[in-house]
């Protein structure tokens, strides 16, 4: 696949405070790289020094902890992949400790003909306490927890998530190529219930360009963002954009925070698009325009707030969410209850 346009950048020393971070990073909800702001972090320096003094820092912190680790023969070269007509994998699962995945990612250094391993989305709490006092960001808040991905060589799906991410590299250089939420027509997205690790990926994404399976690829192609990170960068991600993630050092390690910057609850979007599949999708046509009128109307607002004709007082349940989420919920499972 050709490069795409290349990702903004600002430095590290551009972000004062947290305040700065919203202003310039979080609020433009765009992609950003964040120049050497990871560098102060104790686990950027061992890893500056080798990959033996990091593996020593990590396992200051390592509890014994298991979880889920890809191993992939050396014929997948790092990508993990669905099998041929997406019948299983082509990567196998493994519980291993820290210790022992590090053991493992070594001995892949060692021998060319040893399975590799990639190793993600591990709380710093449960696998290595006390690594996250250590290497802070005084930019977000403290309350979200860091996490860790290790691994050889390694070529990650593209995907999204649907919370803000700021991904930290620590150790090897990272690829991210990038396409907007709206690229999703063109990506040839997978299943939503059979996927690597939670979230449905682009089968078109990595592949040749003129793969003729998926002709529609080439408009997602030429909207495509690259973030080169080196150690010690960060990117910030928005939530819903697709991501493929590719880390080619033979030894690699990023720290990632995931949070949902703009939540006023504890339900998620995600789960009224679930929601609104089962109930909207496969009406008519007509009836499908009609509701999308409403959704507009409601939800998405083009036109500002739905009863800007009417005195606040007057608003209702459509009043500030913040004074009326409670209200909205208990409507919410009423109705789901079918009483």
């Amino acid at each position: 696949m050709a490069d795409g346009q290349p990702v903004r950048e600002i430095s590290a020393a551009a972000l004062a405070d947290a305040v700065a971070f919203g202003h310039a990073v979080t609020e433009p909800a765009e992609p950003v790289i964040i120049r050497g702001l990871c560098t102060g972090w104790p686990a950027y320096r061992a890893a500056a020094e080798s990959w033996a003094v990091l593996t020593r820092y990590l396992l200051r912190f390592d509890v014994g902890s298991t979880a889920e680790a890809f191993v992939g023969d050396t014929a997948i070269a790092g990508r993990y992949h669905y099998g041929e007509g997406l019948e299983g994998f082509n990567f196998k699962r493994e519980m291993l400790t820290l210790s022992q995945a590090l053991d493992r990612i070594d001995a892949a250094c060692a021998d060319r003909a040893a399975s590799t391993v990639y190793m993600g989305s591990l709380p710093a709490s449960v696998f290595v306490p006390g690594f996250a006092e250590e290497n802070r960001l005084a930019l977000i808040d403290r309350s979200i927890e860091p996490r860790l991905w290790i691994g050889n060589v390694s070529h990650v799906a593209c995907h999204f998530d649907t919370y803000d991410n700021l991904a930290c590299a620590i150790s090897g250089p990272r690829r991210f190529t990038l396409y907007p939420p709206e690229a999703i027509g063109d990506l040839y997205v997978g299943p939503l219930d059979h996927t690597m690790a939670g979230q449905p990926v682009s089968l078109a994404a990595g592949n040749t360009a003129d793969d003729p399976r998926y002709p529609r690829f080439a408009a997602a192609r030429n909207r495509a963002l690259i973030a080169d990170l080196a150690p010690g960068d960060a990117l910030y991600l928005p939530k819903l954009w697709w991501h493929q993630v590719q880390a080619t050092a033979p030894r690699n390690l990023m720290v990632n925070f995931w949070w949902d910057g703009f939540a006023a609850g504890p339900d998620a979007p995600f789960t009224a698009m679930m929601l609104a599949m089962i109930t909207i999708a496969e009406r008519p046509e007509a009836e499908r325009a009609a509701w999308r009128a409403f959704f507009d109307h409601y939800v998405f607002r083009p036109r500002g707030h739905p009863l800007a004709h009417l005195p606040r007082e007057k608003h209702g349940i459509l009043g500030p969410l913040k004074n009326n989420y409670g209200s909205v919920r208990a409507m919410i499972m009423q109705l789901l209850r079918g009483r």
